[in-house]
């Protein structure tokens, strides 16, 4: 049999959980949202934080060195729990394809999921203010120019730096459910997002959580809301289309002649 029927199997399971969650509870839905994007926040400190050092003496080292802290985020998600709008772009559009899911709750849980996200991101910038860490330009400056630079990247360019990231991110997710162990699904799970990281491409919940931040600390006049807005309406989009069409839709549709022969096993 193929080896992704049962990391297909579980994904489906996965969907079907977290929906259970949503209709027990819009709430605590919202909540788990939140959650999902405060352990990215932690990533985006300790990435940024880390780069920093090697920014300021403008090492080759900058980037590598943060993408491989980043790592921190995608662990804390699929040990701690949280529900993400980008892995969610996946679950839930493979679940529909399997007709386990109607399409207009598939959009009600991408909403709730993004809205969570987003105040989650709010909510963690909030709380990084108030520590005073990221206040001073010797700290906060690596954080600043990448920002600065994701807001004026051309709208087509971030569009489809955002298929290929939520592509990878859904991978960094999916791949890992047919490894045995803990240690080989984080070295995967963190190899995975050092190369999303590292390819320069663009994920939507962590620019908002990374640009929650740079709002709220001191940040020259080119960072600015517009430019929350000209990034993440492309790489919302194109995160949507990377998880829905290029791994939900791909797998579905590579796989569905054994899809049914592997449920009757």
């Amino acid at each position: 049999m193929i080896m992704e029927m049962q990391p297909l199997r579980e994904v489906e399971k996965l969907a079907l959980k977290k929906v259970k969650v949503f209709r027990q509870s819009l709430l605590r839905y919202i909540l788990r949202a939140m959650l999902a994007s405060m352990y990215i926040g932690f990533g985006v400190i300790v990435a940024f934080k880390t780069g920093n050092y090697f920014y300021m003496e403008h090492s080759p080292l900058t980037y590598p060195m943060a993408a491989l802290t980043f790592g921190a985020a995608i662990i804390l998600i699929a040990y701690g729990g949280g529900d993400l709008f980008t892995g969610n772009t996946f679950y839930y559009t493979y679940a529909a394809l399997r007709k386990k899911l109607k399409w207009l709750e598939v959009t009600k849980l991408w909403i709730s999921s993004y809205i969570g996200n987003i105040l989650g991101a709010a909510v963690f910038a909030f709380l990084i203010f108030t520590t005073g860490l990221f206040e001073d330009s010797s700290v906060n400056g690596f954080l600043l120019n990448v920002v600065e630079k994701k807001m004026h990247v051309p709208t087509m360019e971030l569009f489809f730096r955002a298929i290929l990231c939520n592509w990878l991110v859904c991978l960094a997710f999916f791949i890992p459910m047919s490894l045995k162990g803990d240690g080989p699904k984080m070295f995967s799970m963190i190899l995975f997002v050092f190369c999303f990281f590292i390819s320069g491409y663009e994920h939507s919940i962590a620019n908002m959580c990374t640009f929650a931040i740079a709002l709220v600390v001191n940040h020259p006049g080119t960072i600015s809301w517009a430019g929350v807005v000209h990034n993440l309406i492309p790489v919302t989009i194109g995160n949507l289309i990377g998880g829905g069409l290029l791994m939900a839709w791909m797998y579905y549709f590579v796989n569905k002649p054994f899809l049914d022969e592997y449920e009757q096993e």
